[in-house]
């Protein structure tokens, strides 16, 4: 097998690995994962353009995507030490925010989006 292609299955194989170890220790992934079980087909159905469309699911996928992310950091951290560091709370913390700012650009875009008037 060609050596990008290869490459290509492991590194797929590896996110699925990720996903499945995301699922399975993370609380807040999971919830994200079910409300993207409503919100996702509601994203297609209520969108009146492509475009509409799209950014709605591009805000859904953008919230799991800094999900991992903040897990990433978190798993990191508590790798190197389970003891207390202002800089390794500030890293949770940041990841958190994260997470919450792209939960707030979710609402904002929804809220642009299907309720134009009231903005």
């Amino acid at each position: 097998m060609h050596p990008g292609i290869e490459h290509f299955f492991k590194a797929f194989g590896w996110s699925l690995a990720g996903l499945k170890a995301a699922w399975r220790n993370e609380m807040a992934f999971r919830q994200e994962c079910i409300a993207g079980i409503v919100l996702i087909p509601s994203a297609i159905w209520l969108g009146e353009t492509g475009v509409e469309r799209a950014v709605l699911l591009a805000s859904l996928l953008l919230v799991l995507s800094l999900e991992l992310v903040n897990s990433a950091i978190e798993a990191a951290v508590d790798r190197c030490s389970e003891e207390h560091h202002p800089l390794a709370g500030r890293a949770k913390d940041l990841g958190s925010a994260a997470v919450f700012v792209s939960l707030v650009a979710t609402v904002a875009i929804w809220g642009l989006i299907l309720c134009p008037h009231y903005f």
